[in-house]
């Protein structure tokens, strides 16, 4: 009897169940065997490519084998690690312990080579699959590298433009969605969903890939031969604001103080770090002081050897007699006593006015991850130094190449600023194309005080400091520049430390190109040594490419004959020129 009632029991319980699983709830249990059988699969998004002016490709994304595996359908993990080691590059223990786990998805190793992938698949090892992933590669090496950015692994832009346009070039990932049996094999006529991926954007960049495989060549060589630490180089069309090249170089620096090979820097140093100017500065202090009419073209002034600003005197590089020295004068020699005093009678809040207009502390519009806007303190808080450091490109002003560069454009370009650019469209996944604006554009000086300054600029490299600028069949205006380097934490100068530039731009009489040339550290330290030449093959290079013909010649701008005898190439260290700058610390100048 007791027999029959647990058989009772027992059946009843059956039936209840069966009545709340068919009955009452069966959606819940019906959707808990599904999660058992039907997987979700990801498919990464192609991303986007970028390429040059031209179309040649900088950046693209090809597939590339990601190995992973199921633990819960390997059979062997011991056995199965075994065959993978020598292939994964991997400890067989670290790989058996992965295998060996308790979930249903696990990688292995991700994107790895095509034949690795093929060995792979070629072992038919229970529970292990590949997955094809989108790998970024570099067509033409590390071109450019710095200004592209790097791709992390799971395909998101972590550096520069990568970063900059992570939106428009990571596309829409899609999935796939399946029903498998207990071995990982499809059930024939279960549920497969599939919703694909959409690639990202192409971006056509304002680089030209040639010009800028010129100057990343030019520039290194420029390195080695000055045992410079490294170098930054950029061309932009002077018209349109358009970034041709820009080239980022530096070099490692051993434990032993010997300098390694030269390699794309970690970033584009062109646009992120910032340093003291030098007498390329000098350009914007004269070309405020024509523009407003505290100097005139024609002027003469009384120039010494030495000026003393405050309690600091400040010198010439090389001593003079007391002379009296036309504007250009001044320009062609690189005259620290020239500016100062052209300074004094432009005044700190007109001084001031200048470098902002020019573009001097903030941010060029690029919107390129970590670009600095420079370092360029209120007026109010100059210093009594201020007046003869910041005019000549030291002490209390210090920017980006690219700053220098635009400022530089702007009188190329008849006293017009035009905003720098670095990309010219984007092309989205359905062939559209969409151009971007062109550059924003403001009056800094008078087209009359751009076409003076152009003139006095030629004559630094006819006859001043600039002379290894030139470029045969062709004027070029331009401005050398050798400015101390300063002391992490700016507590003062690095002994001996240089940054040499030259900054310029050609035909003089109508512009194709603005270009920026800057080492680090080299020797000698002399802009006009270093940077110079460097200037004068980018030139001359781009000048071919783009077919620039040499322009007929115009009628000059109204400047005087120069009468100062004039001053050797090397002779423009700016900084250095003053007797006591460099044992004034920065924060108290």
């Amino acid at each position: 009897m007791a027999l029959l009632i647990a058989l009772v029991v027992g059946f009843a319980a059956i039936v209840t169940r069966l009545v709340l699983i068919q009955g009452v709830d069966p959606a819940h249990y019906t959707a808990y065997g599904e999660s058992q059988r039907v997987r979700t699969v990801a498919l990464p998004a192609a991303r986007g490519s970028i390429s040059d002016r031209n179309g040649f490709d900088l950046a693209i994304s090809v597939p590339r084998p990601t190995v992973w595996a199921n633990p819960r359908l390997v059979t062997d993990p011991r056995s199965e690690a075994t065959a993978l080691a020598p292939l994964l590059g991997q400890p067989v223990a670290s790989l058996q312990d992965k295998l060996s786990g308790n979930g249903s998805f696990v990688y292995l190793a991700r994107k790895a080579s095509k034949d690795v992938g093929k060995q792979v698949k070629d072992l038919k090892l229970d529970g292990v699959f590949l997955l094809e992933e989108p790998t970024r590669v570099l067509p033409a090496g590390g071109l450019a590298a710095p200004l592209i950015g790097n791709v992390g692994l799971d395909n998101d832009g972590q550096s520069g433009l990568e970063r900059q346009f992570e939106a428009a070039l990571a596309g829409r990932p899609g999935e796939l969605v399946v029903e498998r049996d207990a071995t990982g094999g499809d059930i024939p006529g279960g549920v497969r969903e599939f919703n694909a991926s959409l690639r990202g954007d192409d971006i056509q960049l304002t680089i030209d890939r040639s010009l800028q495989y010129a100057a990343e060549h030019a520039l290194a060589d420029e390195i080695v031969t000055a045992h410079a630490h490294g170098g930054m180089a950029i061309v932009m069309q002077t018209e349109t604001g358009e970034v041709l090249a820009m080239a980022n170089l530096s070099r490692e620096i051993k434990k032993n103080g010997d300098l390694g090979d030269v390699q794309p820097a970690k970033r584009a140093m062109a646009v992120t770090d910032v340093f003291e100017p030098g007498s390329v500065n000098k350009m914007i202090t004269i070309a405020g002081a024509l523009d407003s009419g505290a100097i005139q073209p024609g002027d003469h002034l009384t120039i010494g050897d030495q000026i003393k600003i405050a309690n600091h005197v400040f010198t010439e590089h090389d001593p003079h007699p007391v002379q009296s020295w036309s504007i250009t004068d001044i320009v062609a020699n690189s005259s620290n006593v020239g500016a100062i005093t052209i300074a004094g009678k432009l005044g700190k809040q007109r001084l001031n006015n200048y470098l902002r207009s020019f573009g001097f502390g903030e941010r060029t519009g690029l919107s390129f991850p970590g670009e600095s806007a420079g370092i360029l303190a209120d007026p109010a808080k100059w210093y009594s130094t201020d007046m003869a450091t910041i005019p000549i490109g030291q002490g209390g002003v210090s920017v980006t190449a690219l700053q220098m560069l635009a400022a530089y454009n702007a009188v190329a370009n008849g006293g017009l600023y035009v905003a720098p650019k670095l990309v010219r469209g984007v092309l989205d996944s359905q062939g559209k194309r969409r151009s971007t604006p062109p550059s924003t554009t403001r009056r800094v000086v008078s087209a009359t005080a751009a076409r003076q300054m152009t003139a006095m600029l030629d004559e630094v490299v006819r006859v001043g400091t600039g002379t290894m600028a030139a470029v045969n069949g062709y004027t070029v205006a331009g401005k050398t520049g050798t400015a101390r380097k300063p002391l992490p934490g700016g507590t003062g100068y690095k002994p001996g430390a240089y940054m040499s530039s030259f900054a310029g731009f050609v035909p003089a009489e109508k512009p194709a190109f603005s270009i920026m040339v800057i080492l680090d550290e080299p020797t000698p330290i002399f802009g006009g040594l270093v940077a110079a030449p460097v200037f004068a093959e980018l030139a001359g290079y781009a000048l071919r490419e783009f077919r620039v013909p040499p322009p007929p010649p115009v009628q000059a701008a109204a400047v005087p004959d120069t009468t100062a005898e004039r001053a050797k190439p090397v002779g423009d260290l700016d900084a250095g020129t003053t007797t006591t700058l460099a044992t004034v610390p920065r924060a108290t100048r």
